[in-house]
């Protein structure tokens, strides 16, 4: 086989269980979790990274979302203690925050939604926190190496192996490589480069950009997990509030296409002030700012459906971002990234023969389908969105709008079932039982009755506290 050629699905290979020589390229989320997953049973895995790495928890480059508010979903956590045990303490330990998503003042499209209800854990950090926390773990598993300031410009299959080029002229062999290089993914050039057919893209983008504050505290009276005001069609701007480790908040502000928030600190909070509830504002206005406003506007939904392409090459995955991004403002990437990883794992601890990376881009491909699902058909509600919706996503968020209604009059069980397919932890059937279709024709016919009651937490932020 040509040494140039990245492509290699067509060539039989016998079945093997190991030991695996693993090239990730990125060390962010996606790969670190890619690469907890290949760790041990004799393997050896080279992370490498473009950008230099500190050593103690620091924005950097190649995260520009870095400085934006990280609420980890509960299916993600879970995913991530399997994949390291003991991962949750070494994050409280490390001061992220826990609560319950019950106990979140949230005013979503039709009013506020009830609080005081047992529902999921989450744990809220900064996400240089969390890398860090995440890195350190995954460097002290056996076999595994990060090289930092190592910038992947070549990938191509030589034979039974890839050949990793850097950017300072050496080299990387493997056996199996994992492209978790993020939006800036530069894999659809060399598979063209190589002759591999190309993938299917999809996108949708609703022009949404974020802009975040750091705070140094809450008013003391304030005893709430956070605040968030959901962004919707109506109102084109939303935002959150979120405690983080050392005591600290952050306080961001959301908007798409024109209505975007500005990165001045005057503008910043004339934002917070036009929100349908003044909340956010009066939280800003009580706690001192430490840091500048940090803009972020990277947010549109792209899926690479490489699980399509026929001639797919052996040994070769694609994790993260660079397989499928999406609006982060729904909190999915990293869950979907973690439950990735975990298919991996179960993957190499199987004898594996031809075909299997293209099998495992299956399974990536149904770990994406309904948190994509969700995010795109609520993107292009928006009058900024890129594309429309299809039939059946519209009638989807019809009704899921409709359970949402029902939660902010008090509806539990319908509140609950929302709560649970958004942190990925039931089944979208769950969002059609029949008690739930009995609720939505009953309050058609009688009335939602009474909404539920702003929470009285956010009185500890009103000018008069």
């Amino acid at each position: 086989m040509d040494r140039n050629q990245v492509g290699g699905g067509m060539v039989a290979e016998t079945p093997r269980e190991g030991p695996w020589r693993v090239v990730v390229v990125g060390a962010s989320m996606a790969g670190l979790f890619a690469a907890a997953a290949a760790a041990g049973r004799g393997n050896s895995v080279t992370v490498l990274e473009r950008d230099v790495l500190s050593g103690d928890p620091k924005p950097r480059a190649g995260v520009p979302q870095g400085e934006q508010p990280h609420v980890f979903l509960f299916r993600g956590l879970a995913a991530l203690e399997d994949l390291l045990p003991g991962l949750r303490q070494d994050l409280l330990g490390a001061g992220a925050v826990p609560f319950d998503t019950g106990d979140l003042p949230w005013l979503a499209e039709y009013g506020w939604l009830p609080v005081g209800q047992r529902a999921f854990e989450v744990l809220s950090v900064t996400r240089p926190l969390f890398e860090y926390v995440i890195r350190c773990r995954v460097q002290a598993l056996p076999g595994v190496q990060v090289r930092a300031g190592s910038k992947v410009i070549s990938l191509r299959r030589c034979d039974q192996e890839w050949e990793v080029g850097l950017a300072d002229g050496s080299t990387v062999f493997a056996d199996l490589a994992v492209d978790a290089s993020g939006r800036s993914s530069r894999l659809p050039v060399w598979l063209a480069d190589a002759g591999v057919g190309a993938a299917p893209v999809s996108q949708v983008d609703s022009g949404v950009g974020y802009a975040t504050r750091m705070y140094a505290a809450a008013p003391s009276e304030f005893d709430s997990p956070g605040v968030v005001i959901q962004q919707t069609p109506a109102t084109l701007a939303g935002g959150i509030a979120l405690p983080v480790e050392g005591g600290r908040w952050l306080v961001t502000a959301v908007g798409c296409g024109e209505h975007r928030p500005p990165r001045d600190a005057a503008g910043f909070m004339s934002f917070l002030q036009r929100l349908p509830d003044p909340a956010l504002a009066d939280l800003a206005r009580h706690a001192e700012p430490i840091s500048d406003v940090a803009v972020h506007r990277q947010t549109g939904n792209r899926r690479h459906h490489y699980e399509q392409v026929p001639d797919w090459p052996e040994g070769l995955l694609v994790v993260g971002d660079a397989l499928c991004a999406f609006n982060p403002i729904y909190g999915q990437g990293i869950t979907v990234a973690a439950c990735e990883a975990l298919f991996l794992r179960q993957t190499l601890a199987a004898s594996l023969g031809s075909g299997y990376t293209h099998r495992l881009l299956r399974k990536f491909a149904t770990a994406v389908s309904l948190p994509w699902a969700m995010a795109t058909s609520e993107d292009l509600r928006y009058p900024t969105s890129t594309g429309r919706q299809s039939l059946p996503q519209a009638l989807l968020g019809r009704w899921t709008r409709q359970l949402s209604r029902l939660a902010a009059h008090g509806d539990l069980r319908a509140h609950a079932v929302l709560v649970r397919v958004y942190n990925l932890m039931g089944s979208p059937a769950q969002l059609f039982h029949p008690v739930l279709g009995a609720a939505a024709l009953r309050a058609q016919l009688t009335g939602y009755g009474p909404a539920a009651p702003r929470p009285a937490a956010l009185d500890a932020l009103t000018p008069s506290s």
